[in-house]
């Protein structure tokens, strides 16, 4: 049992390697890429359509409507981005039921280089939104003695984001080849379907946790309301002469 597929070295030349996450990475990269090419290839405004354009009408949409649920801003612009984590996460977790293939989910250089992605989308983002001297402005509130804790907590949750996506893969492995070791006849079909369920929640649960960073980077800097004006006086009741 590896604990990380950065462990599997298949080539290796000086300080060239070659390992199963580098090749695990890129045999998803081209399938996500050859599914979009072919179902996009020809697209239709109306019915019928296709078996692939309906099914990636509907995650499209399910994304669309997950996002505009934590921001109502411009959701269209997050989707792109979004939607990709979900997909190659997703898909990722999905084909480490195939015999032989490493998630590269399972590896905490993945994971982090996925965090990061979602570290700097944060401020590209915000800035696109509100431009630069609002979006910097949020690190000093309320007060400039908030500055290193504000960026300690930039850090601190893009970092968590990375760990526990590999933790929950690497955990999810551990205990499937544990209960495989004590029952191998019975529980293999089980902990595919227990793991196929698990890798999808994790990737909903990333994707919706980079949606909610990046809503917070983009909604907190809307300018304030304006102060409450005080209620007008009430009006004096008409002195009518019976």
């Amino acid at each position: 049992m590896t604990i990380t597929p950065d462990h599997m070295v298949y080539w290796r030349w000086g300080s060239l390697v070659l390992n199963a996450t580098i090749v695990s990475t890129w045999i998803v990269m081209v399938l996500l890429t050859a599914a979009a090419m072919r179902v996009t290839r020809r697209l239709r405004d109306g019915p019928p359509l296709k078996a692939g354009q309906n099914l990636l009408e509907s995650i499209t949409g399910g994304i669309l409507d997950q996002i505009r649920d934590i921001t109502p801003h411009a959701p269209e612009q997050l989707l792109p981005f979004l939607g990709t984590l979900f997909l190659f996460v997703a898909l990722s977790n999905l084909l480490a039921a195939v015999p032989g293939f490493e998630a590269p989910t399972g590896s905490l250089s993945t994971t982090a280089a996925l965090a990061l992605c979602v570290f700097l989308a944060v401020p590209v983002f915000g800035i696109s939104r509100c431009g630069m001297g609002r979006y910097l402005k949020n690190y000093i509130r309320p007060n400039p003695l908030m500055l290193p804790f504000n960026i300690l907590g930039e850090l601190s949750r893009t970092v968590a984001l990375a760990v526990r996506l590999f933790g929950n893969m690497m955990s999810a492995s551990m205990i499937a080849a544990i209960l495989l070791s004590i029952a191998p006849f019975f529980f293999p079909v089980i902990m595919q379907l227990f793991g196929l369920l698990t890798g999808l929640v994790q990737a909903y649960i990333f994707a919706v946790l980079a949606a909610v960073y990046i809503a917070a980077g983009t909604e907190v800097q809307e300018p304030r309301a304006a102060a409450v004006q005080p209620a007008p006086p009430p009006a004096k009741p008409n002195k009518e002469t019976s």
